[in-house]
């Protein structure tokens, strides 16, 4: 078994994965996360699923070369539609904008229990995943800032808890991303910095210093992570 070599974002999200149980990844595209989850004996077992059929196939080839096709299953089909509660201790959803992935949440209720780690890396709105998971019931556990080709990423990790609440705009902009003390974490609180400095620009000027003053807040947490 030979492992492949993962980026940043896919190194946080396999840190984030359950030790010894089935790992399913929505959205696999290549299969390098599966492939590596499984030869590296973290999971017993992956499910590889996409909604499309090039990428399964893609996958396929990844786990193969890895010698670990026989712990895999390739499925296709939409979201977590493919998948019935309680085969995977871990679902990944990777490379999709937060509000995609709300959506995909939103239409999986039968998802929403205790027991299962959810592991998301958002390309977009992150924000606004964060304030899903918490006006739904899920705890956000941690976050891992990371940079990947040259862009900011944070990798999440969740657990439905059935308690919900209304976080802040600073609590929705930056999740837990100040908790790690990290040049990656700097350069993500800056990225979000500047997202929320443009989005100023965009509002009316009663609600324009909110967002600044947001934007100074974390930009001053940025800097704390540099020392």
């Amino acid at each position: 078994m030979t492992a492949p070599v993962l980026d940043a974002r896919l190194s946080a999200a396999a840190s984030y994965v359950r030790r010894g149980g089935v790992c399913a990844d929505i959205g696999c595209d290549h299969g390098k996360l599966c492939a590596y989850l499984a030869a590296s004996g973290t999971c017993k077992g992956v499910i590889a699923c996409d909604v499309r059929q090039a990428p399964l196939e893609r996958a396929r080839q990844t786990l193969e070369r890895a010698g670990v096709l026989h712990l895999a299953q390739l499925r296709l089909g939409d979201g977590l539609s493919v998948l019935t509660p309680g085969e995977a201790d871990s679902i990944v959803i990777a490379g999709m904008s937060g509000v995609t992935i709300g959506q995909i949440l939103q239409a999986a209720p039968q998802f929403w229990q205790s027991g299962t780690r959810f592991v998301f890396v958002p390309a977009t709105k992150h924000s606004v995943l964060r304030g899903f998971l918490a006006e739904n019931g899920f705890e956000l556990l941690e976050e891992t800032p990371c940079v990947a080709a040259g862009k900011c990423y944070t990798v999440m990790a969740a657990e439905y808890t059935g308690v919900r609440w209304n976080p802040s705009l600073l609590e929705r902009a930056r999740g837990k991303a100040a908790q790690k003390q990290t040049p990656e974490a700097a350069a993500y609180l800056e990225h979000v910095a500047h997202l929320c400095e443009k989005y100023a620009r965009g509002v009316s000027p009663e609600e324009r210093p909110t967002f600044l003053t947001l934007a100074q807040q974390i930009r001053q947490e940025a800097q704390q992570c540099r020392q």
